[in-house]
């Protein structure tokens, strides 16, 4: 069975969003090869409404970013929203139909790498409650970011137990922990 696997960047004081505005001079080589290596296992991914429409503004016409471009557009996307409709313009993107949930536990029945759910903080979040989501891991930068959606987690969640399976700090003092759902 395929594994689903989300990766979040986020700030000391735990803002999830737009990590373009903070992350810059945290992000160093052991980070850009971890990422690298996650890129190699993916050939799938699932994506909100929100950040298809951010990230295919941007990444379609991306010639400095090189490596993440060329994977980001090359990889199927599928997309979960209630809101767009019709055939989406970004290359290789899809709109889930029907039941998300459902859907992906078809997608994770089926040959193929991993399936990675990217710039959706709703989306990783739901996968997760969901019991869909196999690895979750967070990138804390160390930086105060001071502004943007804090907490991939609302008051209200369900307690719910994680096992951390590996943890690891980089040169520059990025804190890389990836937990899966607790059995």
């Amino acid at each position: 069975m395929r594994k689903v696997t989300a990766g979040l960047f986020h700030s000391v004081d735990g803002v999830v969003e737009a990590p373009d505005q903070w992350q810059f001079d945290a992000f160093d080589q052991e980070l850009g090869a971890l990422l690298g290596d996650v890129m190699g296992k993916v050939d799938t991914v699932l994506l909100g409404r929100v950040g298809y429409q951010e990230w295919a503004g941007y990444w379609p016409n991306a010639t400095a970013d090189g490596d993440f471009a060329d994977f980001i557009n090359g990889v199927p996307k599928h997309v979960a929203s209630r809101t767009l409709k019709g055939k989406l313009d970004w290359q290789n993107a899809s709109l889930v139909e029907g039941d998300f949930f459902d859907f992906v536990r078809a997608l994770k029945a089926q040959e193929g790498g991993e399936i990675a759910a990217m710039a959706g903080i709703t989306l990783v979040r739901e996968l997760l409650f969901a019991g869909l989501l196999d690895e979750l891991t967070l990138i804390t930068h160390p930086v105060v970011a001071g502004a943007g959606r804090r907490h991939l987690f609302q008051p209200g969640d369900a307690t719910t137990r994680l096992t951390l399976v590996n943890s690891t700090t980089t040169s520059k003092g990025n804190v890389v922990q990836t937990y899966s759902l607790a059995k």
